[in-house]
């Protein structure tokens, strides 16, 4: 490990922590040096070498980060593919809580890759910390400190900014948020579903600032196009920077009129983990995952019949996951499950959940959803499921939410009360109105009617449109699979 100009040495071990000792006026600041001492927090070696600015010398003492653990060394492809995951599962939480901490959208997310890409030069040789999560938001923070500084060179607004960061450091260390609510996702998702902001850019801006997707992956699963869902974001964090729109939690007043917004963008996010719009799986745990941790949080802030219904339904959905793929990865079907491997835990929560949201009366589409979801939770096989009860929810739900989602969903259901002739022809009359023209769960339903009515032409058809417009490789061999055995 190299010895860095003016540095301050970690000579010596005591009781466990590590001692600082030694100082110099001589340190120029340069925060790529900082890392060795600030970014790699909860290891325990002999010696230290550290370069840091004197002033944040007294900030780091009696920190977590001053106290190290020893870690064996990894390689660096292993490195990677730890990074790799961390980033999927962590990086929402990391930029949300940097954006707290630094109050800007562009500066946080800068930071956070900066710090992963420290981590992926240093971890190799110096270990992977214990806390990998804390060691990056540090590092992402010390790393945006930096920027502001060699800014501050030519905007004294800077040098402001930067003080009041490292006062905010020193504090934030120590306090601890009692509130449960005070979470900074929850706090992120009100922020980027601000009134303010254009109704369009809430779940762009969510998704890709809380959930970390990439815009192909959000224009794909709302149907438009990459560059149509930057401009939404850019302008959208425009937005958020000039007004400014605050970063916070809504007061009880406020509540009511924001939380319509929030609901479809959670709604949103654990749709996109349930049924991946591309990759290698079907679904995106993190997304579910974090999508029903927000739903529990909801429920603490404001128990409403709709934010109730919106978490029975995340967990009567989620309830199938093991049985939704086979031990490699391929697609299985509602009615070719195992509805042993459903979670019953899941279900028995979710309904209820369910009970609680329909004795209000006072329910909306989320709570109706979770009713269709309960009837197939309910039964035992496709064979004994109540359809009839499944239209009549659908038709409900059409009433108080029209959409071309709906009405093929309904279209799927009349199939199976009334068989697949009356089936299809509701699936036509729903594609003759050329929304859902590019929306391949269309064109494989109308394809499965035809199979099911030995019209394999047809079908064989509507397969291939259905596998041109997906991007999910568990759809696709699915698709190509169907496909083949109608050839």
């Amino acid at each position: 490990m190299p010895v860095y100009p003016g540095a301050l040495r970690v000579a010596r071990e005591q009781c466990g922590s590590v001692e600082l000792v030694g100082s110099s006026n001589e340190c120029i600041g340069d925060f790529e040096s900082t890392e060795e001492a600030f970014c790699c927090p909860d290891f325990r070696v002999p010696t230290w070498a550290l370069c840091i600015d004197p002033s944040f010398a007294k900030l780091i003492r009696g920190s977590w980060f001053a106290k190290v653990a020893f870690m064996s060394e990894r390689s660096t492809e292993q490195i990677r593919e730890l990074l790799d995951s961390l980033y999927r599962v962590d990086s929402g939480r990391i930029l949300a809580t940097l954006i707290r901490l630094l109050g800007d959208f562009d500066l946080a997310e800068e930071a956070m890759h900066e710090a992963f890409a420290a981590a992926l030069d240093m971890w190799p040789q110096a270990g992977v910390p214990d806390k990998p999560r804390p060691w990056l938001i540090s590092t992402a923070r010390f790393k945006a400190i930096d920027t502001l500084r060699r800014r501050a060179r030519f905007d004294a607004a800077q040098d402001e900014l930067v003080r009041y960061l490292e006062a905010q450091w020193s504090s934030a260390e120590s306090s601890k948020e009692e509130d449960s609510l005070e979470d900074d996702r929850l706090r992120l998702i009100f922020t980027c579903c601000h009134p303010s902001l254009a109704p369009e850019a809430h779940v762009a801006l969510t998704l890709r600032e809380v959930c970390g997707l990439t815009t192909e992956e959000i224009a794909k699963a709302f149907l438009t196009t990459p560059s149509t869902l930057a401009q939404r974001i850019v302008r959208a964090k425009a937005k958020i920077r000039e007004t400014p729109i605050p970063y916070e939690v809504p007061t009880p007043q406020e509540l009511p009129a924001r939380l319509g917004a929030v609901l479809q963008v959670v709604y949103l996010v654990f749709n996109e983990g349930y049924s991946a719009a591309a990759g290698a799986e079907v679904t995106r745990a993190e997304l579910t995952g974090e999508a029903i941790r927000l739903g529990r949080l909801l429920t603490e802030l404001r128990p409403e019949p709709e934010v109730i219904g919106l978490l029975s339904l995340m967990l009567l959905h989620e309830s199938r996951h093991a049985a939704r793929t086979s031990p490699t990865g391929e697609l299985i079907l509602l009615e070719n499950q195992d509805r042993s491997l459903w979670n019953r835990e899941q279900i028995a929560e979710g309904m209820a959940l369910l009970e609680k949201a329909l004795k209000s009366r006072r329910f909306g589409s989320y709570t109706l959803q979770a009713a269709i979801a309960a009837v197939h939770a309910e039964a035992e096989s496709v064979a004994v499921t109540d359809w009839r009860q499944i239209v009549a929810l659908y038709n409900q739900l059409l009433r108080i939410q029209p959409s071309p989602v709906v009405q093929l969903n309904r279209a799927v259901a009349i199939a199976m009360r009334d068989g697949p002739e009356a089936g299809l022809a509701h699936i036509d009359a729903v594609l003759e109105h050329g929304e859902l023209a590019n929306y391949y769960l269309a064109h494989s339903a109308r394809a499965d009617m035809y199979r099911r009515l030995g019209r394999t032409a047809e079908a064989r058809s509507s397969y291939e449109k259905a596998l041109a417009l997906t991007q999910q490789e568990p759809e696709r061999q699915f698709l190509q699979e169907r496909i083949r055995q109608l050839k």
